[in-house]
């Protein structure tokens, strides 16, 4: 009876002690642009780059990405897929649906050759918005 206390205490110690792995990731933007497909489904050319300032949380906790714009931007994180690197980019990829349920797919990726800058990809089938970020 003594043994089975024993473990019983040891297991439920254990089990307070135990830490998540999860982490947040705290972004700030600096611009952002957009690209759209046209009547014919042609991709048209992308927008003006314009200056922006939004915080970008990535909560793997949570298991969601989101940026704090105007209209909260509310990305459940669906899948986690493998990371891609090559010679020019680091990107990690998220396929997420949105606030209204939207498929989409969400890639965080760091250019290696531009002092490692880093940008938000938010694509759906009919456009991408990119934001350039940088981590706080």
């Amino acid at each position: 009876m003594n043994s089975l206390r024993t473990y019983l205490i040891v297991f439920f110690l254990t089990l307070g002690l135990h830490q998540s792995y999860s982490q947040t990731y705290q972004f700030k933007t600096s611009g952002f642009s957009v690209l759209e497909k046209n009547e014919r489904g042609k991709w048209g050319e992308w927008s003006n780059l314009d200056s922006v300032k939004l915080s970008v949380i990535l909560d793997t906790n949570k298991h969601r990405i989101v940026v704090y714009s105007q209209e909260i931007q509310l990305f459940n994180i669906e899948d986690y897929i493998e990371r891609e690197e090559n010679d020019t980019d680091i990107v990690y990829s998220f396929m997420c649906k949105d606030n209204d349920g939207r498929e989409c797919k969400l890639s965080i990726i760091t250019r290696k050759k531009q002092d490692y800058r880093k940008q938000l990809y938010i694509n759906y089938d009919d456009h991408i918005i990119v934001y350039n970020i940088f981590s706080v």
